[in-house]
């Protein structure tokens, strides 16, 4: 039977708070400057691949996209040093895309496959708008497969397609839109009702038996009548994070599945569902596995280790909303491509190598050892997982950034290799030499039209 094996999920350091906004209880998560949904797909997904192996497949779901064309999977594949036989598919247009992705790795599980699932999303709303007070950003990334060591096994599911103008937006719109609740509710809360049911049938699983209800939409009415509907305790539904995080669009669903399961007990029985333009339902239940395979950061970790005085104007101008002036600096050129494929396995999965001969390491990868000057005898050594310190540090307030100044460091990784980096996610008056790090992939810029990822540090979470 086809399963989740593994599983990680991440939540940005930076919170915006509702008061800030406007009004409105709790905070929103907020990704930083340089992330985007397919960095943040990195950050949970390393937790989900530590100590996996044999994914054949990679999907990535997201409605906000950093590349309109062009495979954003590509870089998942190439930042998790995956294989490059593995298939890559995108799924996108609708955030109940997220626990699609999660339905068709259980397909590619249940053919004989291994899948690795993420969903990332940066949710943008219109100033003053409910997207953007009740948004927030996140990821989540599992693997599915059918294993013995599986820790929540698939026992049901139902969809359901129906059209409806519920909420939309075109290619050329900066915000989507959504028509008036009560229309959605109307036309959808029948389907989501039928869905439900269905599933629980297919899982021959009774609603009074389910550990952990999830219901993820972003019209609330269309789910409203729900608990209901299926005669639920209050204490069966999941906390949808709304005032500690706010609805992550194509992520949501699976942040909430994934903080379940770091709470789920052998046994538990979990119901999944997510709306928009119909609905997907699935009924999971946990197995003994569950504890050995739960992630370094659990979903409550991530929500802990934050900082949360994010001025409003700095989120504006981070998400291109407020104009502001830029650094007195020339802009960031273009990447080129050769460079960027000639270095692929250090730019991207943060590759270094290691002198078989005296047991060096360097960063970046080097043919030369710089201590015993062996040549030709190095094996590659990830870092990208390697804890390190700061060795020294400076400020540079000149340097181009959207959250000056920049804070350029030396670290010291452990087990030997030192590396010249940038720090981010990091308050400048508690950074000090020994810090203790951790590496982030990151979005260094965007020059001409073209991102620009690589490797930061951090302090640890």
């Amino acid at each position: 039977m086809a399963g989740i094996v593994r599983y990680g999920s991440y939540v940005p350091y930076f919170r915006l708070s509702r008061a800030a906004i406007g009004g409105g209880k709790g905070e929103r998560a907020a990704a930083s400057y340089d992330e985007d949904s397919v960095s943040m797909a990195v950050e949970a997904a390393r937790d989900a691949v530590r100590g996996a192996s044999g994914v054949d497949t990679l999907l990535f779901a997201t409605t906000s996209p950093p590349y309109a064309e062009k495979l954003n999977a590509a870089m998942l594949q190439a930042a998790l040093d995956l294989p490059h036989s593995v298939r890559s598919l995108e799924l996108g247009a609708s955030s109940r895309m997220g626990l699609g992705a999660l339905l068709l790795g259980a397909d590619v599980a249940a053919a004989g496959g291994r899948a690795l699932v993420c969903a990332g999303d940066v949710v943008v709303g219109a100033p003053g708008g409910a997207r953007e007070s009740q948004g927030g950003d996140a990821a989540v990334a599992f693997i599915t497969g059918v294993d013995e060591n599986a820790i929540a096994r698939f026992v049901g599911r139902a969809s359901a397609t129906t059209e409806v103008l519920d909420v939309w937006r075109l290619p050329e719109d900066r915000f989507a839109k959504q028509w008036e609740e009560r229309f959605g509710a109307q036309i959808l809360a029948p389907v989501v009702n039928d869905t439900a049911r269905r599933a629980l049938e297919a899982a021959k699983v009774e609603p009074t038996e389910l550990t952990t209800v999830i219901i993820d939409s972003e019209n609330a009415r269309t789910t409203a009548g729900l608990p209901g509907y299926l005669h639920l305790k209050p204490e069966q539904l999941a906390d949808p994070l709304t005032t500690s995080v706010g609805r992550s669009g194509a992520a949501h669903a699976g942040l909430l599945l994934a903080r379940a399961l770091d709470q789920a007990n052998a046994g538990d029985r979990i119901l999944v569902l997510a709306v928009g333009d119909g609905c997907d339902a699935t009924v999971l239940e946990v197995t003994e596995g569950i504890d050995a395979a739960r992630p370094v950061h659990s979903v409550d970790r991530w929500i802990e280790a934050k900082r949360g005085d994010l001025p409003y104007n700095a989120y504006l101008k981070w998400r291109g909303i407020l104009p502001f002036e830029p650094p007195r600096r020339p802009d960031p050129d273009r990447p080129a491509a050769p460079p960027m494929a000639r270095a692929g396995t250090w730019k991207h999965a943060f590759i270094g190598s290691r002198c078989e001969a005296c047991g060096t390491g360097h960063l970046p990868p080097q043919r030369v050892c710089v201590k015993c000057m062996a040549v030709d005898q190095m094996k590659p050594e990830p870092y990208a997982d390697t804890a390190c310190r700061i060795a020294t540090y400076t400020f540079d307030h000149l340097a181009y950034s959207m959250q000056p100044p920049v804070v350029a460091a030396i670290v010291d990784f452990e087990g030997g290799g030192r590396f010249r980096c940038e720090l981010t996610d990091v308050d400048t008056e508690e950074v000090e030499i020994g810090n203790e790090l951790e590496m982030t992939f990151r979005r260094l810029y965007t020059g001409e039209g073209v991102h620009n990822y690589f490797w930061k540090a951090r302090p640890r979470r």
